[in-house]
């Protein structure tokens, strides 16, 4: 089962999607997916482990910035032996995008990531546990001012579009109030 969850910056994604985690697995594995580059993400990587650590709910965490896509095929290989009740966590695409964009930004980025999207697009449909992706809505605000800026806002539309679309569950969060969207999509 593949589950996104989705809103704005500081809305209770992260929260949500732990609290769904120990509610639905017996286990989780949280793939970290923020390098640590100043003092202030050092603390909010810090306030959620913390967090994750205040619960009952038992997590092993795996800090993966790139390579995402093998590192679900490496756990998928290794849960095989363990548990299919293992829940996983990625917590966030919007930075994972954000590392491929800034690594790829000289070297036709938009189509190096849609090769990355895709390669993890395949391993996501074909694993057979719960994969849970925390994403931000990021094309709610004004028009970018810089060309790398748009890019990135249509990366991420046609990465949550994309995502969304393979998902069993979309799951859109503001203000702390999760809201199930999966089942309200109007269908033609």
């Amino acid at each position: 089962m593949v589950v996104l969850i989705t809103g704005g910056a500081r809305s209770g994604k992260s929260t949500f999607a732990e609290k769904y985690a120990a509610h639905i697995g017996s286990a989780g594995i949280y793939i970290a997916t923020s390098p640590i580059f100043d003092e202030e993400l050092e603390e909010r990587v810090n306030q959620h482990k913390h967090r994750r650590e205040q619960t009952a709910f038992d997590w092993e965490t795996i800090e993966e910035p790139y390579a995402l896509a093998d590192a679900l095929q490496a756990l998928r290989n290794r849960l095989d032996v363990e548990t299919k009740e293992t829940v996983i966590l990625v917590d966030c695409l919007i930075l994972w995008l954000s590392n491929w964009l800034l690594k790829l930004e000289n070297d036709n980025p938009m189509e190096r990531i849609m090769e990355k999207l895709t390669e993890l697009l395949t391993v996501l449909r074909e694993y057979p546990g719960t994969v849970l992706l925390v994403t931000n809505e990021v094309g709610d605000g004004i028009v970018p001012e810089y060309p790398l800026g748009r890019l990135f806002r249509d990366l991420a539309g046609l990465m949550n579009q994309r995502i969304a679309a393979i998902s069993d569950q979309v799951f859109l969060v503001t203000a702390g109030i999760p809201v199930e969207l999966t089942s309200r999509a109007f269908r033609f």
